[in-house]
């Protein structure tokens, strides 16, 4: 199936607040927390996850002083999904190295990427929106509605914004709270000029390949 833009849903700027907790089995909770920064615009979408600025600062020294890398960070680096021909593709572009690297459709698992455009341009399929049914659960946001539904033990709730074509959180879990899962998704006033996929088309281009041993 051939992926199509969306002209119709709006330019966004978003900040994405991710938090997972696990209780494992033998009483230990476990919890990450991480954010990134998402663009979207018709056809693109730029992922990036925002990093300590020591780790910025190591990277940016081990460039200006020219080290070879062989190892290809995927969580890391910035990622850009976009449309060519009807298929979605994923590149990760180094800043500090300059690189663009290309991803074949076969190894998008070992980029935790499903291929999915609706799942990286919406943050989840939009048809799933209209299969689970409107909760009593209320909502202080103009546009936005929350909607939730439980199988097997496990729930779902997202807080979908109908004007802006996005869900402002995701929960999802077990209602045992061994697991629960959280996105909390902020859009931003003022939109980026400056797309940083345009401003790395200069970069020296690099095949996945390159960094497998």
């Amino acid at each position: 199936m051939q992926a199509q833009p969306d002209n119709t849903a709006p330019a966004l700027d978003l900040r994405i607040n991710y938090y997972n907790k696990i209780l494992t089995p033998e009483g230990v909770t476990k919890e990450t927390r991480y954010e990134e920064i998402m663009l979207r615009r018709p056809g693109h979408v730029w992922i990036e996850r925002i990093l300590p600025k020591q780790s910025n600062a190591h990277l940016t020294e081990s460039a200006e002083k020219g080290h070879t890398h062989k190892q290809f960070n995927h969580v890391t680096t910035p990622r850009h999904i976009f449309i060519d021909n009807g298929q979605t593709k994923i590149e990760f572009i180094d800043k500090n190295q300059k690189e663009l690297i290309s991803i074949p459709a076969a190894e998008f698992n070992n980029v935790n990427f499903d291929g999915s455009w609706d799942n990286a341009f919406y943050l989840l399929n939009p048809k799933l929106i209209k299969e689970i049914p409107l909760s009593k659960r209320q909502s202080t946001i103009t546009n936005a509605k929350w909607h939730e539904r439980e199988i097997n033990g496990s729930f779902q709730r997202i807080l979908w914004d109908e004007q802006k074509q996005i869900p402002l959180s995701i929960e999802t879990g077990d209602k045992h709270g061994f697991i629960f899962r959280k996105l909390d998704i902020q859009i931003e006033n003022k939109l980026n000029a400056q797309l940083p996929w345009k401003q790395a088309q200069s970069y020296s281009r690099k095949e996945y390949a390159d960094f497998l041993d």
